[in-house]
């Protein structure tokens, strides 16, 4: 996926750094845009005594996502690559597995619970790329979708009983 600008770019990170963030960022932008998929399919789906709970918060959170993945493609394009965009390319750079059957609600939960979890897992890893590289921007960026994934993993989780 990685094509080099026509411009040179010359921000303080090597050409290499920067392929090996950017390729780490392709992970996490097809990871959060298939968890945004998914929980949008929820959202639609989602049905029984916890509907309107539940309906309001799987919005809350593909809204989130969807400026989440959009800030993700603007810093793989700010580091000079094209950022994937197509459902075969995320298809094939995801940790994301598909759900193409209506689970019950409780279900839908713990699949969410287990994908931020994975977007979490994968996080981290750009996280200590981007620390070899020393990009700051992208660390600060990727901070902070850890946090927001961690505290979302936790809010599904108390929809659950223990």
């Amino acid at each position: 996926m990685l094509t080099q600008q026509a411009v040179p770019i010359n921000i303080g990170l090597s050409e290499t750094d920067r392929k090996d963030i950017v390729s780490s960022l392709e992970k996490l932008l097809a990871d959060s845009y298939m968890l945004y998929l998914k929980t949008l399919f929820f959202h639609w789906n989602v049905t029984g005594p916890m509907f309107q709970p539940l309906h309001n918060e799987f919005e809350s959170q593909y809204q989130e996502l969807l400026v989440a993945v959009d800030d993700l493609a603007e810093r793989i394009r700010s580091l000079g690559y094209p950022a994937p965009g197509t459902f075969k390319q995320f298809s094939r750079l995801t940790s994301i597995t598909e759900d193409t059957a209506v689970p019950d609600t409780d279900t839908m939960i713990k699949i969410l619970v287990e994908d931020h979890e994975t977007v979490i897992r994968t996080a981290r890893e750009v996280a200590h790329v981007t620390e070899r590289g020393s990009d700051i921007a992208t660390l600060d960026l990727i901070t902070k979708r850890i946090e927001v994934h961690e505290k979302t993993a936790w809010m599904l989780r108390s929809f659950l009983k223990p």
